[in-house]
């Protein structure tokens, strides 16, 4: 099961990221002005990696592919690292849609911080 991890960024901003089983990030956030935007962001996650048309593949220029979750007034909810290949970057939808659905909520403790 995945985990949604909750930190504050330097410039005080809410940002999630999901991660999978295995540890690793599959998916990360904007930035959000407050801990409930972040919370209403992961729960546009989990409604929306149910739809195979939410999920925008991308090549970067650098040629490593990514994709973006959408909601469905076509904002970017969220969006994975780089991928060498597409077949990896298909992988990584594959790893989202079956992580986010039930993973928990973390917070990571960031010094001074105020959840």
């Amino acid at each position: 099961m995945g985990t949604f991890l909750i930190l504050i960024r330097k410039n005080g901003e809410f940002q999630f990221n999901l991660k999978a089983s295995n540890g690793q990030v599959i998916l990360s956030s904007e930035g959000y002005a407050s801990k409930t935007n972040c919370l209403n962001g992961i729960d546009s996650v989990k409604k929306n990696v149910k739809d195979d048309q939410k999920f925008e593949c991308k090549e970067a220029g650098n040629g490593k592919f990514y994709f973006n979750l959408k909601a469905s007034n076509g904002q970017i909810i969220a969006t994975s690292q780089m991928y060498e290949s597409m077949s990896s970057r298909d992988n990584g939808i594959a790893s989202v849609k079956k992580n986010a659905p039930d993973a928990e909520i973390e917070y990571v403790a960031i010094e001074d911080a105020t959840f």
